[in-house]
């Protein structure tokens, strides 16, 4: 390779790194769209609106949201890891999207290396959610009723691959049920349906459940936590109603494609970090039964690590059917 050669891939080197140093500086020049896995009205697609609404005033420019569902997250997953890689479209993930996704489809056209995090945005609460007229009316019950009727009860999620459907997974293996998985395209058509009386319960978080437990819309059966919700105190947890296997913990994170700039992800995340101390988005996450991270699970570092434990964890799960 000549000199002139080298002088001038070095020159566009420079220019490519200054270029994108000067635009990471004045990053949000324009609006971010935050892709959604799934239809509205799930946790995540709740959780992704409250959160998106503060960072977009922390960043001085709003945040949209691009409501994608179809294979359990797959589809949406996939569009943002063929994202430009410049902070303009970001995704929110959760265990099922970003975990359990490579177990279920093994051919997927991306992986986690294609993915950079942000940070942690909320813990959530797995439950179990009946039709009002279900004959059971305690986790006992029910997993009696199951075992005398097996294959008949119904119970929908949003999507197989999604967060949803692996607490109905960790539900049937701790119940050891033989019950009917219905698939929606997100928690929010599930719970439609569920409230009007198509299917007799869906497995889902908190979140998205509160509001309709506490219009008495639908009836909570069990909270897979190991304490009592407080907004919702009526119902029981898996240990007190006798099922202390049903354990499960769920959560959302952000993340980018990857090569995204660090300082772009830094003013992600600290604008996450500032919309999270909001007093009224705390409120409101104490409303829909989700945890607020601590500062060190809000971290990139701390989701780059919990993640591939994640998709380790949710393949033992998988393969054991």
């Amino acid at each position: 390779m000549t000199m002139k050669k080298t002088a001038g891939l070095i020159l566009g080197a420079m220019l490519a790194l200054g270029s994108q140093s000067a635009s990471a500086q004045d990053y949000p020049a324009k609006t971010i769209t935050m892709i959604v896995p799934f239809a509205a009205g799930g946790s995540s697609d709740v959780i992704a609106r409250l959160v998106g609404d503060e960072m977009g005033r922390v960043l001085g420019q709003r945040i949209v949201m691009e409501n994608m569902g179809g294979a359990g997250g797959a589809t949406a997953l996939s569009r943002a890891s063929r994202a430009e890689p410049d902070g303009y479209t970001i995704v929110i993930g959760n265990s099922g999207t970003n975990a359990a996704s490579y177990t279920i489809y093994p051919d997927l056209k991306y992986t986690n290396a294609d993915f950079a995090p942000v940070g942690l945005v909320a813990k959530t609460s797995p439950m179990i959610a009946l039709k009002l007229d279900f004959p059971a009316k305690t986790l006992a019950e029910f997993v009696a009723y199951a075992k005398a009727n097996p294959g008949k009860i119904s119970l929908g999620h949003a999507g197989v691959g999604s967060s949803n459907y692996l607490i109905c997974r960790t539900f049937i293996k701790a119940s050891g049920v033989d019950v009917a998985l219905v698939s929606y395209r997100g928690a929010g058509p599930a719970l439609n349906d569920l409230m009007g009386g198509q299917i007799d319960g869906v497995c889902d978080a908190a979140t998205s459940l509160s509001g309709a437990v506490q219009g008495e819309k639908v009836r909570a059966l069990v909270v897979a936590t190991p304490d009592r919700l407080a907004s919702l105190p009526q119902v029981p947890t898996s240990v007190e109603a006798g099922l202390p296997a049903f354990q499960a913990q769920g959560w959302n994170a952000i993340f980018v494609p990857k090569n995204t700039p660090e300082p772009v992800i830094a003013k992600l995340n600290a604008a996450l970090r500032t919309a999270l101390a909001s007093p009224n988005l705390q409120e409101r996450f104490k409303t829909l039964s989700s945890v607020v991270p601590t500062a060190e699970e809000m971290s990139p570092a701390f989701v780059a690590k919990m993640v591939p434990a994640e998709i380790e964890k949710y393949r033992l799960l998988l393969q054991d059917k």
